[in-house]
């Protein structure tokens, strides 16, 4: 065991610092004391047992990890949990509510849109983002929303196809294309 300069030992454990973090997730209010360099991703999954975001290449790359911070998509294994105290995380669990899937969820689920599914709960939460800033958008504008997801089990024709569905059943104008 390794000791510091007053003689102390100083194991990884004793190393780790810990702070408090108060966040909602889903609606769900929570106050957790965590070590300062755990990511959003690992909290999620391991300390409040959110499995449905998922781990992927852990730096950034492919978007699996891909979570809802304010509205808006970020990537859960870059982000520390303590960077988001006070803040409001959405996870695919917390699309459904009172037991009614999402329109997105319904659209991907009648279209086919998924393969494997790895990837669909990333997908399903950068569509919701982007639907909530643009009701109708383009084909064009999914394409460029979704890019930051990589699916490596479809050519992506049925999900745009679900986030347009999607986008037509939340009432918006039947010029999505």
């Amino acid at each position: 065991m390794a000791a510091d300069l007053t003689g102390r030992s100083n194991t990884v454990a004793e190393a780790t610092t810990k702070a408090p973090v108060r966040l909602l997730v889903n609606g769900q209010p929570y106050e957790l004391l965590v070590p300062v360099h755990r990511t959003l991703l690992e909290t999620l999954r391991e300390d409040l047992q959110l499995t449905g975001t998922k781990h992927g290449c852990e730096v950034g790359e492919c978007g699996m990890c891909t979570v809802l911070l304010d509205g808006e998509p970020v990537l859960s294994c870059l982000t520390l949990t303590v960077e988001v105290e006070g803040r409001t995380v959405t996870t695919v669990e917390g699309l459904e509510r009172g037991g009614e899937l999402h329109p997105l969820q319904k659209a991907f689920a009648q279209m086919g849109a998924t393969q494997c599914g790895y990837c669909t709960p990333a997908m399903l939460l950068t569509a919701k983002s982007l639907l909530d800033r643009s009701p109708s958008p383009s084909e064009d504008e999914i394409r460029e929303a979704l890019s930051g997801v990589l699916c490596r089990c479809t050519g992506y024709i049925k999900i745009i196809a679900a986030v347009e569905m999607a986008a037509r059943q939340m009432g918006a104008p039947d010029s999505v294309a």
